[in-house]
């Protein structure tokens, strides 16, 4: 890892987590935890190099994924800026068998329990905001679950994509596009990279979804969000 550059970088402003925060005590967490950066395809950690921190996303994105018996790859999350992960006890935040990896050049703030310990913890505000987090984390992996054992990949496809325009921490103007190929939509569905680009051009055949390169654009949310309760 190494620093993310010579410009003033802060890893807390903007992060939903430390919003009740000063610029001040922002500025005494970012002394204490400087921005690294990891290039697209770098692992940030892995069963072979445990890392026992909390991670804070400032840029870029990373994927959250396990490898499965058979040595398949399963996406469990893509993370945006703004996501909170890692291997931490200490707050109930576990990776388990989870390997992470940068999905484009991103930067990402590493703090030590000792750190989340003693400033983080001792703050209710940011104690409070790190419960409300962990549990929407839980209630995403159920819905998820949920989605890869009762719905059609057409309804989960549906689903992951009415979920991540939702995760969007800043609306855009026009259709929600989503920045995925079809390579890493399979890995978040469980799927082939076959099967999922012949529902994916379906759903662009119905006006749906858009297509482009490493982009899908989102032209009917109400009726992505219809597909996405179907049952099998």
């Amino acid at each position: 890892m190494q620093p993310a550059g010579d410009e003033p970088f802060s890893c807390l402003s903007e992060v939903d987590l430390f919003a009740d925060l000063s610029a001040a005590e922002i500025a005494a967490f970012d002394r204490m935890a400087p921005a690294r950066s990891f290039r697209n395809g770098e692992l940030i950690f892995s069963q072979s190099q445990p890392v026992s921190a909390l991670f804070i996303l400032k840029a870029g994105r990373v994927r959250i994924f396990r490898v499965t018996e058979d040595g398949k790859a399963l996406t469990m999350a893509i993370l945006e800026p703004g996501a909170v992960f890692g291997e931490m006890l200490l707050v109930g935040q576990r990776m388990y068998d989870n390997y992470a990896e940068a999905i484009e050049d991103t930067s990402i703030c590493q703090l030590s329990v000792q750190e989340v310990e003693r400033y983080l913890l001792s703050d209710p505000r940011i104690a409070i905001r790190i419960s409300r987090l962990l549990g929407e984390q839980v209630a995403r992996l159920e819905e998820r679950l949920t989605d890869l054992a009762l719905r059609p990949l057409q309804a989960r496809v549906a689903s992951t994509l009415v979920r991540l325009a939702g995760a969007q921490r800043t609306p855009r103007l026009g259709n929600p596009t989503i920045r995925l190929t079809h390579d890493q939509l399979a890995g978040l569905l469980g799927a082939t990279r076959e099967s999922t680009s012949k529902t994916m051009a379906d759903l662009a055949s119905r006006g749906l979804i858009r297509q482009a390169r490493g982009r899908i654009v989102l032209l009917d949310l109400d009726g992505l969000g219809v597909l996405s309760k179907q049952l099998g």
